[in-house]
């Protein structure tokens, strides 16, 4: 099943449970999707770029979320939460940070890189290895940290 037929069917369950918060963010991730499809010289959407999208969902409202607790703004902050919640549901499980330096060191010794010089080759391997499932300023932090 797609993720277009799964939000749609999960769409009409949140409208009949009259979920708001669901509801929301599924329409939500069903604009993005929409726009994603209608998008001038846009081919088929493949699993890695639905994950793509999810993730920037995913990663806008955590963001909202943060500057709204900042603000002490709880009453914006927890809608952009909840809708987090839902919006995970279509991701994979995030990685550990364990799991994301095993992996990163795995990728710095495949690729024999030994400096910051060789950062860019190992950042691009581990996004793209790592996609959806670890936020790239993870990422960042302990490759940086492994290459120092």
């Amino acid at each position: 099943m797609s993720l277009e037929a799964k939000v749609m069917a999960d769409l009409k369950e949140a409208m009949k449970a009259k979920d708001k918060v669901t509801l929301e963010a599924l329409r939500a991730i069903k604009t993005a999707l929409l726009n994603e499809k209608t998008a001038a010289g846009s081919k088929e959407m493949d699993e890695a770029a639905e994950l793509k999208l999810l993730t920037k969902l995913r990663k806008q409202r955590v963001e909202s979320a943060t500057i709204f607790r900042e603000q002490n703004r709880v009453d914006l902050a927890e809608p952009e939460e909840a809708q987090i919640e839902v919006i995970e549901r279509y991701l994979p499980a995030m990685m550990s940070e364990d799991e994301i330096r095993s992996k990163v060191q795995e990728i710095i010794t495949a690729t024999g890189a030994s400096s910051m010089a060789d950062m860019g080759k190992v950042m691009g391997q581990a996004t793209g290895a790592m996609a959806g499932r670890a936020d790239g300023k993870i990422i960042s932090g302990i490759v940086r940290e492994l290459l120092s």
